[in-house]
């Protein structure tokens, strides 16, 4: 066995530049006042306002679960910034339950963080994603498909109220699903973080318009280079130049129509060649988007193939997401993207009897008892 490095999940950016950026020093003494307000408390429960008391103490330099302290990272005062003041209390509950409960193997009735894989089928076969796997490409393995409207609307019915963080993709290209427009036109005014991610090679006016009316809150564009030539290594079948055009698009009809929207954009690259620059970055995209990063690189092509490794922290994902791919079929991550570790399927289970089910409880007992080894394809995964 060898020793590799860990992928911490939670604080993947490696670079992460915000157009504008500001001092946010004494953010939390600006929100403090908004976070105390009755009208906007008034709606929490009972353990979510004690939530919130744990989040100002935390903020505020005082300890509350020993050396784990919840913080506000750049890109989460961001997303504070586009909320209603009335939201922001909710918003610091969910987002304490995401960054702390994990860290600490607190299970919550519903997973802090909800991922539906619109699509597991993709257009492109970049270097570093498990697209490159053909006997997962291979259709005859059942693996690659598209989710129905009405699916979609269940899910999204039940996570409503119980679930606040959400995002549209996982193992494939979100907007080739044919049914993607009224996804995200169901999806509006539901969630207060709800994040989509996309390659952008297949943006149009009318998915444009879908996202920027819908219930997003933030879109990822996912691009890795500044150069074309670059760009085309590490996203094979992939167009620089097209897909320019197409976040430029994105851009005028979000100025052109929509000015008053409060959505993130970001273009957001794996890091995984030396000539991967942010200053380039940020000069091809840095007009077109709010921000530009790069996260660190998860080597998760073929985990199965991969050799085992030392690692015996528990995955922090097991406390923190869940994912649904398109025919239903729930999953504790997207690295296990055969799905060797699925606890059983949307439908036949509700989402909260699903994150609380025996077999998914067992996962997370054997990699709090650290046996990480003696489970496949976990011993030979990175992620923390």
């Amino acid at each position: 066995m060898f020793q590799i490095k860990e992928y911490k999940k939670l604080n993947s950016f490696t670079e992460l530049n915000i157009k504008n950026d500001s001092d946010n020093k004494n953010f939390f003494d600006l929100i403090k006042k908004k976070i105390d307000e009755e009208q906007n408390i008034k709606n929490l429960d009972i353990n979510q306002k004690k939530i919130l008391e744990k989040v100002k103490k935390d903020l505020s330099g005082k300890k509350t679960d020993g050396d784990i302290r919840f913080s506000l990272s750049k890109h989460v005062i961001e997303e504070i910034k586009t909320l209603e003041d009335q939201e922001i209390p909710l918003y610091l509950v969910h987002r304490y339950r995401y960054e702390i409960y994990p860290q600490l193997n607190i299970l919550d009735n519903y997973p802090p963080y909800l991922q539906i894989e619109p699509s597991s089928i993709c257009n492109f076969r970049c270097v570093f994603c498990f697209e490159t796997d053909k006997s997962f490409t291979d259709k005859k393995k059942g693996f690659m498909g598209t989710m129905k409207l009405d699916l979609f609307k269940k899910i999204i019915d039940q996570a409503e109220n119980n679930i606040e963080f959400l995002s549209i993709a996982s193992r494939g290209e979100p907007l080739v699903c044919k049914e993607i427009v009224p996804m995200f036109k169901y999806t509006e005014g539901k969630f207060l973080n709800l994040k989509l991610n996309t390659n952008a090679s297949l943006l149009n006016e009318n998915s444009c318009h879908a996202i920027l009316s819908g219930g997003v809150k933030t879109v990822v564009f996912s691009a890795d280079a500044a150069d074309a030539k670059l760009y085309s290594k590490l996203r094979v079948n992939g167009d620089l130049n097209k897909v320019l055009k197409n976040i430029e698009l994105f851009k005028k009809i979000k100025d052109t129509h929509y000015s008053r929207s409060k959505i993130i954009t970001r273009v957001s690259g794996v890091k995984v060649n030396e000539k991967q620059n942010i200053n380039s970055m940020v000069k091809l995209w840095g007009d077109l988007v709010d921000q530009v990063a790069f996260v660190d690189y998860n080597p998760w092509e073929n985990v199965y193939e991969s050799k085992r490794n030392q690692i015996k922290k528990p995955c922090s994902d097991l406390w923190r997401r869940m994912f649904i791919w398109w025919d239903g079929k729930v999953n504790p991550c997207d690295t296990d993207y055969k799905s060797l570790l699925s606890p059983g399927k949307f439908g036949d289970l509700d989402i909260k009897n699903l994150w609380n089910s025996d077999s998914y409880n067992k996962l997370r007992k054997n990699h709090i008892n650290q046996l990480r080894e003696k489970l496949h394809p976990c011993s030979n995964c990175v992620v923390v």
